[in-house]
C-alpha cells in the first residue's frame, strides 16, 4: 500500500545502523576516520565513543524518499542537510518525513526530514529533500 502523498503528509521510518554498518560505509566511501572506527581513538574525543557517519545517517533520506515516500519512480533534484548530534552504532532512531510544498504544475515536493533519537527524542539530523514525480505529486 503507498502511503497518502499531498501537502503536510507525514511519513515514519524507524531504524538503527551496526557497527559493521559503519565499517562497510567506511569501505565504500573511503571514508576511513578513526572517530567511526576506532575506539580508543573516539574516546579521546568529546563523543567518548564511535560515531556513525553523517552521511550514513542521512542515507535514510534517499532509502524511504526513493521506495516509500513517495516511492519508486522519484527523483532526487537536491537535498540540505544538517548534522545536529552525533548519532550512535546499535541505538534506535525514527526518521519523521513531512511534505512542506508541492508545486503540481512540476510534480514536485519539497519535504522536510527529521531524524531523531527514539529514546532521548532530539534531532540529530534534518533537511529539505526536493523530488519530482509525475505520478504521485500533483
Amino acid at each position: 500500500m503507498v502511503p497518502d502523498f499531498g501537502l503536510d503528509a507525514v511519513h515514519r521510518y524507524s531504524f538503527r545502523f551496526s557497527q559493521a554498518d559503519v565499517a562497510d560505509f567506511a569501505r565504500v566511501t573511503g571514508d576511513n576516520n578513526p572517530l567511526h572506527l576506532d575506539a580508543d581513538f573516539a574516546a579521546q574525543t568529546p563523543f567518548k565513543r564511535p560515531i556513525i557517519h553523517g552521511m550514513l545517517g542521512a542515507s535514510v533520506f534517499t532509502k524511504v524518499l526513493g521506495t516509500e515516500f513517495p516511492g519508486y519512480g522519484s527523483v532526487y533534484l537536491g537535498q540540505t542537510l544538517e548534522f545536529l548530534r552525533p548519532m550512535f552504532v546499535d541505538t534506535d532512531y525514527e526518521a519523521t518525513f513531512t511534505v512542506q510544498s508541492i508545486d503540481s504544475a512540476k510534480h514536485i515536493a519539497q519535504i522536510l526530514g527529521e531524524i531523531r533519537d527514539k529514546q532521548t527524542g532530539k534531532v540529530t539530523t534534518k533537511g529539505i529533500a526536493t523530488l519530482m514525480h509525475r505520478e504521485k505529486i500533483s
